[in-house]
């Protein structure tokens, strides 16, 4: 029994306790948070802010490609819905929102 005892006392007594203390467990937390927000948060809420900006600078005339693949030219536009142009005589409305990307903006100049 007393052989028992004192094998467990050096087993507690080899094993390393807590380094560090309370810092030293969270750092590793907050280094693995803030790489995640630069590599993902971030990148994704810039996105967001562009979409943003060109639902809201969508106008008549403009060509846009809708999020379902359907090309078409504006016509009549409001706060939440548009008048999609598809072809000739065919126009739908559309929720403004599922517009993905406006196809006819002006490219700068090569020189």
């Amino acid at each position: 029994m007393n052989l028992l005892i004192s094998t467990a006392w050096a087993q507690d007594a080899a094993a390393p306790g807590p380094q560090g203390g309370v810092l030293g467990m969270i750092a590793p937390i907050l280094i693995m948070f803030v790489i995640f927000y630069f590599l993902m948060i971030r990148p994704q809420q810039k996105q967001q802010k562009l979409r943003k900006l060109m639902l809201d600078n969508l106008k008549r005339g403009d060509e846009v490609v809708t999020t379902s693949g359907i090309y078409g030219k504006i016509t009549d536009i409001t706060d939440s819905t548009i008048m999609l142009q598809i072809a000739g005589s065919l126009t739908v409305k559309m929720e403004r929102a599922h517009v993905n990307a406006v196809t006819n903006l002006p490219t700068p100049e090569k020189k």
